[in-house]
């Protein structure tokens, strides 16, 4: 058996009777060697950051999440088919390798590159990939990225959100940005749980992880790289958040309206907030296969703007696949919402 591949031959190419693939596009894996040192540093209490060990303490003990999170092959392709998931756009799980040292995280993340690109190799009609990086190290995360979708044709780059409690608003970390950007790779930003400045109150009670935390720490970081200006520097540059967008959707008339107040940028920007979500951001529906909140997104950013995901192993209900397909709108529009918006995107 390869190394990364979980399956002794390839499966037949999918087939459908529907006028779409079913493309789910947050879909989370993990390299043994990662889990061994999340597990290590749980047993030593050798991180500082108090949400990593509640979150992986929770997680690392549920066995049917790991093993899944493990599997790059048969037992994953059969809960695509059981759920009717035609493709997964994989990623590596929070934190990836950002709470490890710059050394360690860079090793780590070129080896989980080459184990999802050879994955993929073995399931070319089931499985796409989105590139890990370090951005403890800006530069080499740069080169990485290069590599990742030059070399082993990935599609696009995953960020576990904050980096020891540094966020992509910082310059000092432009210089992957900025690869992104020339690459026309889309970068998805992808939850963990608070930065340890801001976990206090959320983890006293509970609320560090999905129910609260994940989304206001991605809403968060969003804004915090419109107000400096990231996407007046870079105009072309493609962020994915997830969960129907981490509540901005439902937000936006009220931040653009008070982004108007003195202060709110360190310089004048050239658009509103809002415009910037709709130029350059995309949001996926993972988590939350809910017709209230994916219509309002698709009303609020455009329906070019909306791609399917499920949030797989996390919430792994294959009824919530036929929820989203009753959505009321259009055939085009769910052509769009399950294929062709991720196709564009991560150039599938």
């Amino acid at each position: 058996m390869k190394r990364g591949s979980g399956a002794k031959k390839k499966p037949a190419a999918v087939k459908t009777k529907r006028p779409y693939l079913r493309i789910a596009t947050e879909e989370a894996w993990l390299t043994p060697e990662i889990f061994s040192l999340y597990r290590k540093m749980i047993a030593d209490k050798s991180s500082n950051d108090p949400g990593f060990m509640a979150m992986w303490g929770l997680i690392g003990a549920n066995s049917q999440v790991v093993s899944r999170l493990l599997d790059l092959g048969e037992r994953r392709i059969a809960d695509m088919d059981a759920s009717g998931i035609d493709k997964q756009l994989l990623l590596l799980t929070a934190p990836g390798v950002q709470v490890f040292d710059t050394a360690t995280a860079n090793a780590l993340a070129a080896d989980s590159n080459d184990r999802l690109a050879e994955a993929i190799r073995s399931h070319p009609d089931r499985f796409a990939g989105l590139t890990a990086v370090a951005p403890q190290d800006p530069r080499s995360a740069a080169k990485e990225l290069e590599r990742g979708i030059r070399k082993l044709r990935l599609n696009g780059a995953v960020i576990n959100s904050h980096t020891r409690g540094e966020y992509l608003d910082d310059p000092k970390f432009w210089d992957i940005l900025e690869a992104a950007e020339a690459l026309d790779a889309a970068i998805y930003i992808h939850p963990t749980t608070p930065s340890p400045a801001m976990l206090k109150p959320f983890l006293d009670r509970q609320l560090h992880m999905a129910v609260m935390g994940f989304g206001v720490e991605v809403a968060f970081h969003v804004l915090a790289m419109i107000r400096v200006g990231v996407f007046d520097r870079f105009p072309k540059l493609k962020i994915v958040i997830g969960h129907a967008g981490e509540g901005l959707p439902y937000w936006l008339y009220r931040i653009d309206y008070m982004s108007r107040l003195p202060g709110f940028a360190p310089t004048k920007l050239q658009l509103k907030p809002s415009e910037y979500m709709r130029r350059n951001l995309y949001i996926t529906t993972s988590g939350v296969p809910w017709a209230p909140a994916i219509l309002m997104a698709q009303q609020v950013l455009g329906v070019d703007r909306v791609l399917y995901a499920m949030d797989y192993p996390y919430q792994f209900v294959p009824a919530e696949v036929k929820l989203t397909d009753r959505l009321p709108i259009s055939a085009a529009a769910k052509r769009k919402l399950f294929q062709g918006n991720a196709e564009k995107v991560f150039h599938l």
